[in-house]
């Protein structure tokens, strides 16, 4: 029987090493450069955006409802304008008709719109119409008119320029409510006098300042998280 050759490496062992040494540097460069670029990729906007859209989820998840985000520029725009916390306006909403998913937005009072006001407050209690609890005799043609509102001292207000105070446009009642907290002292730092003033409820009061301390641990991030998508 004829014995099998042996086959010969290709590479003594001293080339071998000599490969592998040679190697070595060129995998620990590119692995290098590879980390760097991914770092670099990661500044994109794209990834910008992710992260945030990330963050922002996270921080929703602290929340029994999540905070509708087509709202928060609205709120954070209000905030702006009147210098009432964004946080403060997202707890009214919130405890009023639940971020605008209730069925109707009608109170059994006759308190109107997303952030529920009383016709007499948002027209103004001047109104000739105006007495008890505020519902009053107004057309809805009056109720959501400029010059009337201005008129009777009322807090509609116009967000859109539409030449509309519609407290069933979420711009319009969002606004209304930053100018009626604003002009009650939440402007000022007194957001309890504010929300009492809102709402006569000591229970009211409690409930909105449990959401608006919730939400203001969050003040900023989310403001950056959302100001970030919009861009």
């Amino acid at each position: 029987m004829t014995k099998k050759k042996k086959k010969k490496p290709m590479l003594s062992p001293s080339a071998q090493l000599g490969v592998i040494a040679l190697l070595v540097p060129i995998a620990i460069t590119v692995c290098v450069f590879a980390f760097f670029a991914w770092k670099e990729l990661q500044t994109l906007p794209i990834f910008e955006k992710l992260a945030r859209e990330k963050e922002l989820e996270e921080i929703q998840q602290n929340f029994d409802m999540k905070i509708p985000e087509q709202y928060i520029p609205i709120y954070v725009a209000a905030e702006e304008k009147y210098g009432v916390p964004w946080t403060l306006l997202a707890a009214h909403h919130r405890i009023e008709t639940r971020f605008s998913s209730m069925k109707s937005l009608v109170s059994s009072v006759g308190a109107e719109g997303h952030l529920q006001f009383m016709p007499c407050t948002f027209v103004g209690w001047k109104h000739p119409s105006c007495s008890g609890l505020g519902k009053g005799d107004i057309s809805k043609t009056e109720l959501m008119n400029p010059t009337a509102i201005k008129k009777y001292g009322g807090y509609g207000v116009d967000a859109n320029g539409d030449g509309i105070a519609d407290p069933y446009d979420i711009e319009d009642a969002i606004f209304s409510a930053a100018n009626y907290l604003s002009k009650n002292g939440a402007a000022d730092g007194r957001i309890k006098q504010a929300v009492f003033k809102y709402n006569h409820s000591d229970e009211y009061v409690e409930k909105v300042l449990h959401y608006f301390n919730l939400y203001n641990d969050y003040h900023d991030e989310v403001k950056e998280a959302i100001a970030y998508k919009e861009k």
